[in-house]
């Protein structure tokens, strides 16, 4: 039996995948479409996605079912398919891997709105919705629950529980923050500080605490959060910055931050002791190909072999 996610990570650290929205709309998804869908109408278009991550030196795979709860796939009129699609983005994830080890995290994003009574949601709804996603994601083999781009505690701990209630092998929290206006520091939308969201995690059983997207959340703002989140808990981290900040150019929306430019941030973030890296928003496989480039570098200066194993200075 291989490894636990939360066991490994503390052994080495791994580096996750880039950004799902943005490569499907490259591939043709029109915007406001449904990219969870693609899992049963066009799978080979998403295969072909995380294939292309898997080749770049990915050793996590985030499922395409960020919006896969009943509530976000009601918008689209496919909540009769809520198993079917989270099912298949495991499926697919797992394929791309093919013959090569890997973890496969099961992707729930929010679901949209907000709870009573600052919106219409009650929990009852939410936590049904998150429950019979984390189980469908279970069921078909993932190998963790993500919980990400999180802003509230209030929803986020109805995901951990619903991942709980699944019986997920491992449980990520991820939160996405903000840079304030004048750059003191960053919290969540709702006004959670990294401090706040670790302590909580922690307290309610999850084995991973992470960061995902924000605005102005870049490498060196992610590092920060890393040490942030190192000072109040002992869990793994995991860290999914944005590659620079969205443009509006041609119509389009581009990131501004090359693999060149964006993996300058990489080294200080493992010296700062996370343990997952990918990147988030605006990411293609070019830029994980450049993070799997000096993570290897970085770990075989440590001594340790990146691709698990004995240590690079150790003889059998």
């Amino acid at each position: 039996m291989r490894k636990l996610l939360q066991d490994v990570i503390r052994e080495r650290p791994l580096l996750g995948d880039g950004a799902m929205g943005t490569q499907l709309m490259i591939a043709g998804l029109e915007q406001g479409n449904c990219g969870e869908a693609w899992n049963l109408t066009q799978p080979e278009r998403v295969l072909a996605i995380q294939r292309r991550y898997v080749e770049a030196g990915s050793d996590c795979l985030i499922t395409n079912t960020f919006g896969g709860s009943r509530i976000m796939l009601n918008r689209h009129s496919e909540a009769n398919h809520v198993v079917e699609v989270n099912k298949a983005g495991v499926e697919i994830a797992r394929q791309a891997f093919g013959d090569k080890e890997g973890y496969v995290l099961g992707d729930i994003g929010p679901f949209g709105g907000l709870l009573q009574p600052f919106g219409e949601f009650t929990e009852a709804q939410v936590r049904s919705a998150f429950e019979e996603q984390a189980a469908a994601l279970v069921d078909a083999g993932a190998d963790a629950i993500i919980i990400e781009t999180q802003t509230s505690l209030e929803e986020l701990v109805i995901g951990i529980q619903s991942s709980q209630a699944a019986s997920a092998k491992c449980i990520i929290g991820s939160m996405a923050y903000d840079v304030t206006l004048d750059g003191s520091t960053f919290r969540t939308m709702m006004g959670i500080e990294p401090e706040r969201a670790a302590e909580f995690m922690e307290e309610h059983g999850a084995h991973i605490v992470a960061l995902n997207c924000g605005t102005g959340m870049e490498m060196e703002r992610a590092r920060d959060a890393v040490e942030r989140y190192k000072l109040v808990t002992s869990l793994p981290v995991m860290v999914q910055p944005n590659a620079g900040k969205p443009q509006l150019i041609n119509m389009e929306v581009v990131y501004d931050e090359t693999p060149e430019q964006m993996v300058k941030g990489l080294i200080p973030l493992l010296q700062a002791g996370a343990n997952i890296v990918g990147s988030c928003c605006g990411s293609t496989p070019d830029h994980i190909r450049a993070f799997r480039k000096v993570m290897d570098e970085f770990l075989s200066s440590q001594g340790i072999d990146p691709r698990g194993g004995r240590h690079a200075n150790q003889t059998v």
